[in-house]
């Protein structure tokens, strides 16, 4: 996942920062490469172009007509350390775009690795981005396309230390393929034009303008510039064209981990006010989980501040209503994040059929594929927009329905394809129609386009899963292919997309808005917990104790027992105090954040600070992507020391007074003897084996204490060497405060 290396914790949020904002016309010089692929990749290239402000202009005449594929690829992490990265999209990439013969290539960020080989430390690595430049160059000579298609953007790991955009450590404005082409703006325009539509694609640059160090370089930044500039690229056509047009926007980061620009303003409100159809990016890796797709909608009741939504369709498919009941018009778009080539090898194709989107994920760590299946219609019921049914309620294009369309992308002849229905209503797949498909023929054509007739109406129901479609497509040698099974729904429902754990907290949560209310709600509750019991026993009659504790069992009680016990080692609970007092008033850390020059910046909770600005404020960098050192801190060392402190007080008072009563049973004893009583042999053995397992709860806490120093041992060596600190120099209370309490209270309680 992006940066944060072993201080990885999936919970992350809020930013600011300006990046270089003024929207340079794309140039593209002609490619001198020839294609091996045939007159249709020569007649791409022909109708590749630059329109000024306008970005580039790509027309496609030939068939199949008013269907566009595009290939998404992202987080390629080319590293020095793990040369396989690129071996396998050497040998992998370039065949397999020249065997899809893609309209568009999208590379969405983290286009290299700028990490050491144990993972510390961040920065730019020139060889890495040669390697890049060079592979890049083969990919695009062995796919026969035209290197003008091919877009990139930046990633936070392309722009690792990198102090501002231009400067000596920003390899990616020399050796990408954008950098190359001169498309120098945070926002990249592209227009295909068919026969019947546009498709504008938006790229966009969120990274900040300057790139800290990992781990706090997690977040995207969009400007208020750059919202303005992507706002006028996405309504540019509304007014000028009389065609439908189809918007689809890319970049690097998930609208999870992008902040708000620094008036507010967000991505998913522009996006949402120019009726885009799907956003695509990166930065999740698939180990994190393959559902990380989310639906947006411009009016939801139920998340009325944008910080959290539970699944992702927003709104159950039980509670939708088909076309028949009335749609209101709600504006949405689909979100989906692709995974990553550095260890998923993953490729994302992205078909636009008569403006409905589809798309697939292919795994290639077995290696290249020698057919791919990607079903246009009709559209998987999980991922398809409500729009899709709702357009045109009282007058419906019956054309969209009659029939089944299938992309086949083959480094054979194709010889056979086949479409087969499937109702799971019965507990188990039940085939109810298998149909031949003809490939639609062309005297000149970009890719085969499958078709076949079909009774869509027969499979109209309420529910979105009870269908299921399954191609398979056989070559000339006998190998079948067979897609993945795909529900749809001809009533226009959405099937039931669920989140894991995981997926829910990188895809659900909107960490920018939820960082400061997780952050102060912590702060306020464990420093209350602190000081309020301090005041109320001040002023309470009762001693509470052990003894009370046992006579008056109960929850309040429990915890007076377990404060008056801190109280009673007060340099302890001082040190508690002004400990939480540090955290939001004093700098943690003081650091090396760029590559470039030897300046040192101070860390706090709300981010980092270089220098005072010109009117003497703070302005404070990598906003909120310190949450990934400030919450792991916070939830795993500073709670959890603080229980055990607590925990060990306690156990010393109980200790304590159990030693007084075996004290005044030992008088007891005396006095008996004294009379001519003997003592039970027994009891003094079950004294004694009660004393040795008395202190089994302070060995527990000793053992939990030094887990938790070594997680914080762990974590200050991950800061040393991200940011060139030394821990007595640069974050001597950060690195030993917290240590030094529990060795002292180990200490204090250890004495009776």
């Amino acid at each position: 996942m992006g940066s944060s290396s072993r201080l990885r914790i999936p919970i992350l949020v809020f930013g600011l920062l300006l990046c270089f904002i003024i929207l340079v016309p794309c140039c593209f010089s002609d490619n001198p490469n020839k294609s091996d692929n045939g007159d249709e990749n020569n007649q791409n290239k022909n109708n590749v172009k630059e329109i000024v402000d306008e970005g580039q202009f790509i027309e496609v005449k030939s068939a199949p007509e008013d269907v566009v594929w595009v290939v998404q690829l992202s987080d390629l992490h080319f590293s020095v350390h793990h040369p396989e990265r690129a071996q396998d999209f050497k040998s992998i990439v370039g065949p397999t775009l020249s065997m899809i013969n893609p309209s568009l290539v999208l590379m969405t960020g983290d286009l290299t690795d700028g990490k050491s080989k144990d993972l510390l430390t961040t920065k730019q690595d020139k060889e890495e981005w040669i390697e890049y430049q060079n592979i890049m160059e083969d990919v695009v000579r062995r796919s026969g396309l035209n290197k003008s298609i091919f877009h990139d953007l930046r990633g936070n790991h392309d722009n690792f230390g990198v102090s501002s955009f231009g400067g000596p450590s920003d390899f990616f404005s020399r050796y990408s393929l954008n950098g190359q082409l001169g498309r120098n703006g945070p926002v990249d325009s592209i227009i295909i034009q068919t026969g019947e539509r546009k498709l504008l694609f938006a790229g966009i640059d969120t990274t900040s303008s300057s790139g800290l160090r990992g781990p706090t370089n997690f977040f995207g930044h969009p400007t208020d510039e750059l919202l303005s500039q992507l706002s006028s690229a996405l309504r540019k056509w509304d007014s000028q064209s009389a065609e439908p047009i189809t918007k689809i926007s890319f970049g690097h980061f998930p609208l999870s981990f992008s902040a708000a620009s620094s008036s507010g303003n967000t991505l998913e409100d522009v996006f949402l006010l120019h009726s885009l159809s799907a956003y695509i990016c990166g930065h999740l890796h698939t180990k994190f989980g393959k559902n990380l797709k989310r639906r947006h909608e411009s009016i939801h009741p139920l998340y009325p501040h944008k910080m959290i939504q539970f699944n992702a369709n927003t709104i159950p498919s039980d509670n939708r209503k088909d076309c028949s009941d009335g749609l209101t018009s709600v504006e949405e778009f689909w979100e989906w994040e692709m995974g990553d080539w550095r260890k998923s090898r993953a490729m994302r194709i992205l078909a636009i059929d008569r403006g409905h989107i589809s798309f697939i994920d292919i795994d290639y760590k077995l290696g290249a594929k020698n057919t791919i299946i990607l079903p246009t219609f009709p559209l998987d019921s999980r991922f398809m927009a409500a729009s899709y049914h709702k357009h045109n309620c009282d007058s419906m294009d019956l054309s969209l329905y009659e029939t089944i369309r299938v992309l086949v992308f083959s480094a054979s002849p194709i010889v056979s394809v086949v479409a087969r229905i499937y109702d799971s209503r019965p507990g188990y797949l039940l085939e109810v129609v298998e149909t031949s498909l003809r490939k639609l023929e062309s005297t000149s054509s970009r890719g085969d386009l499958y078709c076949a007739p079909w009774n869509f109406k027969a499979f109209e129901d309420p529910s979105p899963e009870r269908y299921l479609l399954q191609i398979e497509a056989i070559d000339n040698l006998g190998r079948s292919t067979l897609s993945e099974l795909r529900p749809f729904s001809i009533n226009g429902l959405h099937a039931k997309l669920s989140w894991s754990w995981k997926e829910f907290i990188l895809m659900g949560c909107h960490w920018a808005a939820l960082y400061f209310p997780i952050f102060w709600s912590f702060y306020f509750l464990v420093l209350s917990t602190i000081l309020v019991p301090k005041i109320l026993l001040f002023f309470s009659r009762r001693h509470y104790s052990y003894k009370h504790y046992i006579a008056n069992r109960g929850f309040v009680n429990c915890l007076a027992w377990i404060f008056t016990e801190l109280y009673n080692i007060p340099i302890l609970w001082g040190c508690l105090v002004a400990y939480l007092f540090y955290l939001i008033l004093c700098p943690w850390l003081f650091g090396q954040v760029f590559t470039d020059g030897k300046e040192r910046g101070y860390m706090t909770y709300k981010g980092w600070v270089l220098k005072p600005s010109k009117n003497g404020n703070l302005e404070f960098l990598g906003f909120p992507d310190i949450m990934v050192v400030v919450l792991p801190h916070l939830f795993f060392v500073v709670l959890p020391a603080i229980v055990v402190i607590g925990g060990l007080a306690a156990e010393r008072g109980r200790y304590r007074d159990y030693l007084l009563s075996l004290s005044g049973k030992k008088k007891e004893e005396n006095q008996s003897e004294i009379r001519g009583y003997a003592p039970s042999s027994d009891g003094r053995h079950n004294r004694s084996q009660f004393l040795s397992s008395e202190r089994w709860t302070r060995n527990i806490l000793l053992v939990v204490s030094l887990a938790i120093c070594w997680v914080h041992f762990k974590s200050c060596r991950v800061l040393m060497k991200a940011y060139e600190m030394n821990p007595i120099i640069h974050f001597p209370l950060y690195s030993l405060l917290i240590p030094l309490m529990l060795a002292y209270t180990i200490y204090k309680t250890g004495n009776i």
